[in-house]
């Protein structure tokens, strides 16, 4: 069984990592923010904690599998994205960036319930790196006549 110490270290590395992308998405002003992306890591790392908790405790008594939970999480997590997934303006589409931040945040949680630290402490860099940098380099990348065709097909023009 994990330490108490251990746990608290989980669940606290859990919010820090989520904390800096919700910080992203809270500055960018998207649906879902600070909060929400540290109360989805938080819950996903307390769930993969508590199927490790489960397994220690019946893996002699029964045929248990940790990862049953943890399989349930990311079907969960789906659902809380589609709710961030708006229909704007005819056939424009919002809030999908920020769904798929909040099904990588969710897999961060279980990463770091699990004790992967590695895995989420990299995963957390590249999407930061994707959600900061890449924004300004598509912009730049495609510039005016990106915005201008947007524009256009949404009836902005």
């Amino acid at each position: 069984m994990l330490a108490d110490s251990q746990i608290i270290f989980r669940l606290s590395l859990s919010v820090i990592l989520s904390g800096l992308i919700g910080l992203e998405r809270q500055i960018t002003r998207r649906t879902a923010g600070l909060r929400t992306h540290i109360l989805v890591c938080l819950g996903s790392c307390l769930m993969m904690l508590t199927s490790l908790y489960v397994f220690d405790i019946y893996k002699d008594l029964t045929n248990v599998d940790p990862a049953r939970i943890a399989a349930n999480v990311i079907t969960g997590i789906g659902f809380l994205g589609a709710g961030a997934i708006l229909r704007d303006r005819g056939d424009r589409i919002t809030g999908l960036t920020t769904a798929a931040s909040l099904w990588v945040v969710a897999g961060i949680g279980l990463s770091v319930g699990i004790g992967f630290y590695s895995a989420a402490l990299v995963t957390t860099v590249l999407t930061l790196i994707v959600l900061f940098f890449l924004r300004t380099a598509e912009k730049k990348i495609l510039g005016k006549e990106h915005q201008a065709e947007r524009e256009d097909k949404n009836g902005l023009s």
